[in-house]
């Protein structure tokens, strides 16, 4: 069974480092007509007729052009304006709006847009120099930012995050389980993994181990990698993994988790068919995870 997030990159684009500083070639292909534009308001995108917008270079507005690769034998670059345009109007829509834009055929781009609004992102809470406070200038066709003050250089980042599918029970057997939490925030009946953000000094493993414990006060002895996926919301990487745990007992910390309770497969197949459990939707890797640990997928999602 083909993991449900990998959906969103299944066909990535080159990014073709190589040319961010080719001047001559960036003109080149920006000149293109073939070449295509996605345009970015701040941190927002515009769809029209439920799909992401791409248009030539000539229909593209004045901003900040970012190269984000070649695919299909042709140039993609993203134009990211000031958050002015997409202001009060809810037509743009932020990357989680976005994503039932990026379903069925229209995966192919889903690369380009994480790429696109992940640098969007980064351009827009990325401001100052974290060294001096000078202005920070754009090159490498948007994929550095450069002090004019001190000369420091900065680079997008991603923030690796641990996210779980956590068992109990002897793997396989009937009355095996898995772990599902839930913050206070959200809808009555919605459940999904636990996660968390790795500390410096801290291995993926023991992020896992922690952010578990912290959450639920159950114990976790072995970690297995499962996939990771990008998620520049508004720039992490969720790293997946599954976990056995060593302990059964629950005891929430009621801050970031409300309720965590244990399901065996029947019990979260019977509770998704009714509704009366709400599963992550499909291109997360969290619904990746849970239906890894079921066997199979399962009805119902946010």
């Amino acid at each position: 069974m083909t993991a449900p997030h990998l959906r969103l990159a299944q066909d990535p684009h080159d990014r073709v480092a190589v040319h961010r500083k080719d001047d001559a070639w960036l003109a080149e292909r920006w000149a293109d007509e073939d070449t295509r534009v996605l345009v970015v308001s701040g941190t927002r995108v515009r769809p029209a007729d439920g799909r992401v917008a791409w248009v030539p270079p000539s229909q593209a507005p004045d901003g900040l052009r970012v190269l984000l690769g070649e695919r299909e034998g042709r140039a993609w670059f993203a134009v990211v304006t000031g958050p002015e345009e997409a202001k009060g109007d809810a037509s743009w829509l932020p990357l989680r709006g976005l994503l039932p834009s990026l379903s069925d055929d229209n995966l192919a781009v889903a690369p380009l847009v994480l790429h696109a609004l992940g640098l969007a992102e980064w351009h827009f809470a990325t401001r100052f120099c974290p060294r001096c406070g000078g202005r920070l200038e754009a090159t490498a066709a948007g994929h550095e930012l450069v002090c004019t003050q001190c000369g420091k250089s900065q680079f997008p980042r991603s923030d690796p995050a641990v996210i779980m599918v956590v068992t109990s029970g002897e793997p396989g057997a009937e009355d095996e389980r898995c772990l599902l939490g839930r913050q206070a925030m959200w809808p009555e009946g919605r459940y999904s993994t636990l996660a968390g953000f790795c500390e410096p000094g801290e291995t993926l493993e023991d992020a896992v181990r922690r952010e578990v414990a912290e959450e639920t006060g159950v114990v976790v002895g072995e970690v297995e990698y499962f996939s990771s996926q990008p998620w520049p919301l508004p720039a992490s990487l969720m790293v997946g993994f599954v976990a056995r745990a060593t302990s059964t007992e629950i005891t929430v910390d009621e801050v970031e988790i409300e309720d965590a309770r244990w399901f065996t497969r029947a019990e979260m197949r019977e509770q998704a068919t009714s509704g009366e459990l709400v599963l992550p939707g499909g291109v997360s890797i969290s619904r990746s995870l849970i239906e890894h640990w079921y066997g199979g997928t399962l009805p119902g999602q946010w």
